[in-house]
């Protein structure tokens, strides 16, 4: 791969204080991938060697249960930090992360953490700001798992995947990267039955459609309607 230009970090929120000599000390640094679909980044219970920057794609962050059902946590957009169990206080990974999509990181080795924390100004408060929304985002999703009815999580999961990575198509708006019913199963804690079976209804009463691993929400007002959060 060809030596990265400093302007791929200029405008994202962790390096977005720091002069170009900066920057370029920390690309010079870094180990850029390549990675599938479906291609793993890192695996829940593994050694936090990395942390990484999501430059391009998207990724899906999902958690082993102690039954051994998969729980889909988020999808991640590009432009983040991933892999950042040094925040966490941690030395293996919380979760798995999978590429959605074709994506491209880049590396550093952990020990590289504490001095990017300490060296490069808004680093630090990034990394605090991204883990604040993470958390929250859990604490709502937790909640919804425990007081929404069926259909509403699932409009709530559709919607949540439209706000982080929606893009206009014809007919409405598409969820950018693939997403099977199975995937909407674990992010819901249902059934891919149920999934499949609320899909082909709102399908037929034309609020999505269904795009061989990509859905397109034709109505969002409606689905949010579904959602129970709109009154």
């Amino acid at each position: 791969m060809n030596k990265l230009d400093e302007s791929l970090l200029t405008g994202l929120p962790p390096f977005s204080r720091l002069e170009r000599p900066q920057i370029r000390e920390i690309l010079d640094q870094a180990t850029p991938k390549r990675h599938d679909e479906g291609a793993e980044v890192f695996r829940e219970g593994e050694e936090a060697d990395r942390f990484f920057l999501l430059l391009d794609g998207y990724v899906r962050v999902v958690r082993t249960t102690p039954t051994g059902d998969q729980m889909v946590l988020r999808h991640i957009a590009p432009g983040q930090l991933i892999g950042i169990a040094p925040a966490l206080g941690r030395t293996t990974y919380p979760a798995t992360a999978t590429a959605a999509s074709e994506a491209l990181t880049l590396a550093w080795p952990t020990r590289l953490w504490p001095g990017f924390v300490t060296r490069y100004e808004g680093f630090a408060t990034e990394t605090w700001a991204t883990l604040g929304r993470r958390m929250q985002e859990l604490n709502d999703h937790l909640a919804e798992l425990a007081t929404k009815a069926v259909e509403q999580r699932v409009a709530s999961a559709v919607l949540r995947m439209v706000n982080q990575t929606g893009r206009k198509v014809d007919g409405g708006i598409e969820i950018a990267f693939p997403v099977t019913r199975a995937n909407i199963a674990e992010m819901t804690g249902t059934t891919l039955h149920t999934v499949s079976r609320l899909l082909a209804a709102w399908e037929k009463d034309g609020i999505v459609e269904s795009r061989r691993k990509h859905i397109v929400v034709t109505a969002p007002h409606r689905l949010v309607l579904l959602s129970g959060a709109g009154g």
